[in-house]
């Protein structure tokens, strides 16, 4: 048998081809921008955050403002040829009176301007009710709250995309897209990042059950697993959660630091499929960057936070090997958005030159003013007094005791405050006065007041409901004539050290009326004995209590100890809650 031999050209060609392996193709580097708890804070929140000075000590720098977070997320976008900006969750509501007060329509604004791509749900999302919730997405002036909507302008919705992989309709299906991919290059060098994003399962004890009927909230780490192989059969080269639930560490000196993490978040990830790469997280307020394998060897994946109100940003690096499909690279950084400085409860607080200072960005500057300049007469309006600046529960003690004498004609002996609704420090002017921009910013819920009526037994177990959990508990701000202490150490139920009402101890058999918000009535925050009150008087909204009270001359002085004393700690005033 004779064999045709090729020509000599196609010949050489065919060898070429059988022994010139195909380039190999570099690791595809891909910026992750990612922000949580954004709370509606369009302008600068007074607020600090602390890092390290270099010289062994930390410095607070101002940080903060839609406008100078908007310049800051350009500076991460700008490091990275393909990049995505995400979010994990409270975006919206416990918000500032220029967003609360138009629904926060101008924080999704914001968002939509700053170039948001993705964000979870997380428990404030839930605050005015699922119909809502869907209108901000969607957008639309429908009306589902005692506030009318599109009241400076229409709202067209969330350009960007919720997701809610654990937030079941009755149906079991998600209420919005659990999952989301984004690819980036092309050809041999495109690679691929599949999206969870959840908030946590604990949503239904912190918000008001009639804004989530019919709503159920799955398990964190069971919701995230069972998507993790479908998002690889997508062909997600990379998997990152978002979820708003976490954790903080201590002390809590540096944003890029990860020392003594612990919280909620931790049983959670401790139990997540080992192909999860990054997980940007939230809820606490706090600011970390972990390598997870550093507190569990088996889960080498990174963990962040970028605190709260927009004052800080995560830069996030993804490299990513195309040819393998696997993470071969990854590195994170809290950048801190330093805008304007400000005189706090704590005194001033200045720019520092050991940090980058941002430039508010003018698109987001003119949006934000247009509201700003909506609000100014409610904002500006005299609220009352206070001799000193008050921040945290000292501050709660305060709107303890606003509750306490606004409910005095329903016979309320006590008032329970809790710290989650303490949302701002509470700064007067050097004359003392406070505006209603002041005292909303402080309690922005629109909260009414109730008054039942409990047994000292109950009274009792209501304050281990508070105490209870592994992270900040919520435990309750007592009014004037209440005290108690704890020890967080002691076994959930059993926390509770002492508890007197005017010097005495507590008659387990005796009744008591207490005043409360709705939502604590309603077992909001875990305070689930209060729902068996009995003799209930509803009253008004929380924050005419608050402004009734401060309404004196001379103006109302700031307690000087708190009520409530963890006997492991000397008693302080703390910083604003995080919940």
């Amino acid at each position: 048998m004779l064999l045709k031999l090729l020509p000599l050209p196609a010949a050489l060609a065919l060898a070429a081809c059988a022994t010139v392996p195909p380039m190999p193709v570099a690791p595809v580097e891909v910026g992750i921008v990612a922000i949580n708890d954004f709370h509606g804070a369009l302008e600068p929140p007074r607020q600090y955050v602390t890092a390290p000075n270099g010289q062994g000590g930390t410095v607070a720098v101002p940080a903060g403002g839609a406008a100078w977070l908007a310049s800051a997320v350009d500076s991460v976008r700008a490091k990275y040829p393909n990049h995505v900006t995400v979010a994990a969750g409270d975006l919206i509501s416990a918000s500032p009176l220029t967003s609360s007060i138009y629904l926060d329509e101008p924080a999704i604004g914001v968002m939509n301007r700053i170039g948001l791509d993705i964000t979870s749900v997380g428990n404030h999302e839930f605050d005015r009710g699922r119909d809502e919730l869907l209108r901000d997405q969607n957008g639309g002036c429908a009306k589902f709250t005692q506030r009318q909507p599109c009241g400076l302008e229409p709202f067209t919705g969330a350009k960007f995309s919720y997701l809610a992989a654990s937030t079941l309709k009755e149906d079991g299906t998600p209420l919005f897209p659990a999952t989301a991919l984004r690819s980036f290059g092309s050809g041999r060098a495109k690679v691929t990042i599949g999206f969870i994003g959840l908030t946590l399962k604990g949503t239904a004890d912190i918000v008001v059950p009639t804004g989530i009927k019919g709503l159920r909230f799955a398990d964190e780490a069971d919701t995230i697993n069972a998507w993790v192989p479908r998002l690889k059969a997508q062909g997600a080269d990379a998997i990152v959660v978002l979820l708003h639930q976490g954790g903080a560490q201590q002390p809590d000196v540096d944003p890029d630091s990860c020392a003594g993490f612990t919280g909620d978040i931790r049983p959670i990830l401790d139990r997540l499929d080992t192909r999860v790469d990054l997980v940007v997280s939230g809820h606490t307020h706090r600011a970390y960057v972990c390598d997870y394998a550093t507190l569990n060897a088996a889960k080498p994946f990174l963990l962040t936070s970028a605190g709260h109100n927009g004052e800080l940003v995560t830069d996030v690096a993804l490299e990513i090997d195309p040819a393998t499909h696997r993470v071969v690279g990854k590195k994170a950084h809290n950048v801190i958005v330093q805008s304007v400085g400000y005189t706090g409860s704590r005194g001033p607080i200045s720019t520092t030159p050991l940090f980058p200072q941002f430039s508010p960005r003018a698109d987001v500057a003119d949006y934000v003013g247009k509201y700003v300049a909506a609000t100014r007469d409610f904002s500006a309006r005299p609220a009352g007094a206070l001799a000193a600046p008050a921040s945290g529960r000292i501050l709660g003690q305060i709107v303890a005791d606003a509750q306490l004498a606004a409910t005095r004609s329903a016979g309320a002996q006590i008032a329970l405050m809790n710290p989650g609704g303490i949302r701002a420090q509470l700064v007067p002017r050097a004359s003392g006065a406070v505006t209603f921009g002041d005292i909303y910013a402080v309690q922005p819920f629109g909260n009414t007041l109730v008054t039942l009526t409990l047994t000292g037994a109950e009274l009792r177990k209501v304050l281990e409901e508070s105490l209870a959990g592994s992270g900040d508990p919520h435990d309750a701000i007592p009014s004037q004539g209440l005290a108690y202490s704890f020890d967080l150490t002691k076994p959930e139920g059993s926390r509770l050290v002492s508890l007197t009402f005017n010097g005495q101890p507590i008659d387990p058999t005796a009744n008591y009326r207490v005043t409360t918000s709705n939502f604590l009535a309603s077992g909001g925050d875990g305070y689930v004995t209060l729902k068996a009150g009995r003799d209930v008087t509803q009253g008004g909204v929380d924050l005419d209590a608050l402004e009734a009270w401060l309404k004196t001359s001379p103006p109302r002085t700031v307690p000087t100890q708190e009520r409530a004393v963890d006997v492991n700690k000397p008693p302080a005033a703390a910083a604003p809650s995080t919940s």
